[in-house]
């Protein structure tokens, strides 16, 4: 088995993938883990021998832009790592995981369940890799301080993860946020946090020529949506049935349901958002979880739909204000949406924005108020 360096070239060499300096350094800091990796392990059965109590090198953690690339880093990470004792999983499989086992410690004591589920987890496992690192709720953010620590610094675990975010922009502007920091101090001083933020979205360069608005809504439409999704998060459509779910929590008590939810991509109907009451709050929320938004089925709006018309413009405004992508399945053009009712003269403005997030100067932005 060759190690990451070494593919990364070759794959370079044969212009499958372009020349990229950042992707460089972040394989080269990776092809130095894997060499540390497997270097611990060969000398594992000694300090077993001896007593040593075992080391442990240095995780990444490496965050960039949508498209840079770090999924597909990921990927020849752990393809190339030569040790049996890793474990890939997406972020929000692996904190549902640790919900299940947090429930089943305390039904067998009373005591606190963090350090018994971090053992579990770390059984077997010297390399812990997560692709796509977000914290979307108060629930998630409240453990994960006390968690990683525990597979960090007790189970001497190394953690590799990506992430959209820098550490310090992790949670930001989430509820309770003071109980998170400890985690982010804790991710600067224990993980090597490695930038992957050119200016070149490759992702982009995926979706090929699919547009970003869809209409009319029909099969068409769905499969262009559909491959959308499949692009921009790798998943293989052929497992379709099993793209996992997700949530937000809106604060209050309150937890929004994303159907779809990998990798920084959401897919909501437009009823659930915009059928129910919900405020500009929430669209932020989804706003700063997500740089993709997938909506279907968004109707022809006339002044029987005026509330939903105004939630759709809250909608859209939080996803342009955050360079969001937006795909969608419509009844007809932006410009034909909603043009009678409460209203109607003020969706002009959503309309231009709905056209300006079609243009490829809006698709090229980064995600965030700083893109």
């Amino acid at each position: 088995m060759s190690g990451m360096l070494a593919r990364y070239e070759r794959l370079v060499a044969a212009g499958e993938l372009q020349a990229d300096p950042d992707q460089r350094r972040a394989a080269e800091r990776l092809d130095r883990l894997q060499k540390d990796l497997e270097a611990e392990t060969a000398g594992g059965l000694l300090a077993q021998l001896f007593g040593g109590r075992k080391t442990r090198p240095q995780g990444v953690y490496m965050w960039g832009g949508v498209g840079r690339g770090k999924s597909m880093l990921m990927d020849l990470f752990i393809e190339t790592l030569g040790i049996a004792e890793k474990r890939r999983v997406h972020f929000h499989e692996f904190m549902l995981e640790v919900d299940r086992l947090i429930r089943d410690e305390r039904k067998k004591e009373a005591g606190d369940p963090i350090k018994p589920v971090a053992a579990r987890l770390a059984r077997d496992i010297d390399c812990l890799a997560f692709d796509e690192m977000v914290v979307t709720n108060t629930a998630d953010a409240a453990i994960m301080s006390r968690l990683f620590t525990a597979l960090i610094r007790d189970e001497r675990v190394t953690v590799v993860t990506t992430s959209n975010r820098p550490p310090h922009d992790l949670y930001k502007d989430g509820l309770n946020r003071s109980l998170f920091l400890p985690f982010i101090e804790m991710i600067e001083n224990e993980l090597d946090v490695v930038s992957l933020n050119g200016p070149t979205d490759y992702r982009l360069d995926r979706l090929g020529d699919i547009a970003t608005w869809h209409a009319p809504m029909g099969d068409e439409a769905t499969a262009q949506v559909r491959e959308a999704f499949f692009r921009l998060t790798d998943y293989k459509p052929e497992d379709a049935a099993n793209v996992p779910s997700g949530e937000i929590d809106l604060g209050g008590g309150r937890i929004l349901t994303v159907p779809k939810s990998l990798k920084g991509v959401a897919v909501f109907s437009f009823k659930k958002l915009c059928s129910d009451n919900r405020g500009a709050a929430d669209y932020l929320a989804i706003a700063h979880a997500y740089h993709s938004v997938i909506v279907v089925g968004v109707p022809k709006m006339g002044p029987e739909n005026r509330n939903e018309a105004i939630r759709f413009t809250k909608l859209i405004d939080a996803l342009y204000e955050n360079n969001v992508k937006l795909f969608v399945t419509a009844a007809a053009e932006p410009e034909d949406l909603y043009t009678v009712g409460d209203g109607a003269f003020e969706f002009e403005r959503t309309v231009s924005r709905l056209k300006e997030m079609q243009g490829a100067d809006y698709m090229a932005r980064g995600h965030g108020l700083e893109g």
